[in-house]
C-alpha cells in the first residue's frame, strides 16, 4: 500500500506521469470541464472534499512551480483567497522555492483548463475556487 499521503490512484497516476511546467486543476464542483481532459471526480456532497484540503494533498505530492488563479476570486472570495495564499506558503516553505501567481479572468481560465493533464473536481461550492498548478522539477 502506498505510505504517502496521497492515496487516490488516478490523481496519483497523473502526478507520477507530469512533466516540466504541466498543469493540474483542482476546481470546484461547478467548474466546467472540457470533454477532452481527463475529469477526476471527487465530489461526495456539497463541501467534501473542499477543494484546499484537495489542493494540500495534492501539494504535499507534486512539486509546484507556478499556479494560475481567476481574478474574480481576488475580487469576490477575499477571505477565500488568503486561506489560499496561506497554502502556498506552506508549499513555498516545503518545497525551498516561491511559487510564481498569475491571475486572469475567470473565462481566461476555464480555457486553461482545457491544456491541463486533468481537472481534479472537488465538492467546493465557494464560487470561482479554482486553480491550476504547473509542475516544477525537483532538480
Amino acid at each position: 500500500m502506498k505510505k504517502g499521503v496521497l492515496l487516490n490512484a488516478p490523481v496519483s497516476s497523473i502526478i507520477s506521469q507530469m512533466g516540466h511546467g504541466d498543469g493540474l486543476c483542482v476546481g470546484d464542483a461547478g467548474l466546467p470541464i472540457s470533454k477532452d481532459v481527463e475529469r477526476i471526480d471527487l465530489a461526495i456532497k456539497k463541501g467534501l472534499p473542499g477543494m484546499l484540503e484537495t489542493a494540500q494533498a495534492i501539494t504535499n505530492e507534486m512539486q509546484v512551480e507556478r499556479i494560475v488563479i481567476a481574478e474574480e476570486l481576488i475580487e469576490q472570495q477575499p477571505a477565500f483567497h488568503l486561506r489560499l495564499l496561506s497554502l502556498l506558503s506552506e508549499v513555498e516553505k516545503s518545497q525551498g522555492n516561491s511559487v510564481e501567481t498569475t491571475t486572469v479572468s475567470h473565462e481566461e481560465f476555464k480555457a486553461l483548463t482545457g491544456k491541463c493533464r486533468a481537472v481534479v473536481r472537488t465538492g467546493e461550492c465557494t464560487p470561482y475556487a479554482n486553480v491550476i498548478f504547473y509542475s516544477g522539477v525537483t532538480f
